[in-house]
């Protein structure tokens, strides 16, 4: 990959075909991108999760605790659930094409996920404007996670899915190389 430096400026990819992600002129406001790769959560997943981030909450990873609770059974930690969805929405988004994600807004959590449960996630564009200087672009998605084929009575939507995360992610994303 070629890559141009501007000043202070993180390095850029002369040829816009070099990253996989969109660059700001890329985003349409009122799109639904569905990103194709998903993702089974395992019990070491949730275990590695909670342990790196030092989140002991019982309801994580204490089975006889979980067992007494309302979902009777261990809970898969939730910010692990929106982390895992930005990863998930990375590839056909702002892989290698944005500066910096600026926040995670509006995070809903409507539905458990469980040990087993593989994730999907879709972004819909909601917004996209220059940068005061007009050398970048500030998009809004609504990232929206969801369970696939679901084996238990959660509310599904109408395909059947799951929606367990929602949030809004706002990213402060570069502009197509010159020339391309």
């Amino acid at each position: 990959m070629s890559v141009a430096t501007t000043g202070t400026d993180f390095p850029r990819p002369t040829d816009a075909t070099d990253m996989p992600g969109r660059y700001f002129e890329e985003f349409e406001v009122g799109e639904t991108i569905r990103h194709d790769r998903r993702r089974t959560i395992t019990e070491a997943d949730n275990q590695r999760f909670c342990d790196l981030t030092m989140n002991q909450q019982p309801l994580h990873l204490d089975a006889d605790f979980a067992a007494e609770t309302r979902f009777g059974e261990r809970l898969v930690n939730g910010l692990y659930t929106l982390s895992l969805a930005v990863g998930l929405s990375i590839p056909e988004t702002t892989d290698g094409t944005i500066v910096a994600n600026l926040g995670y807004d509006d995070v809903e959590h409507p539905e458990p996920v469980y040990h087993g449960d593989t994730l999907r996630a879709q972004s819909t564009v909601t917004e996209a404007r220059e940068t005061s200087d007009a050398e970048r672009g500030v998009v809004t998605m609504r990232v929206e996670a969801f369970v696939v084929d679901p084996e238990d009575d959660r509310d599904t939507t109408a395909d059947g899915e799951v929606l367990v995360c929602s949030f809004e992610r706002t990213v402060l994303a570069n502009r197509l190389p010159e020339g391309d």
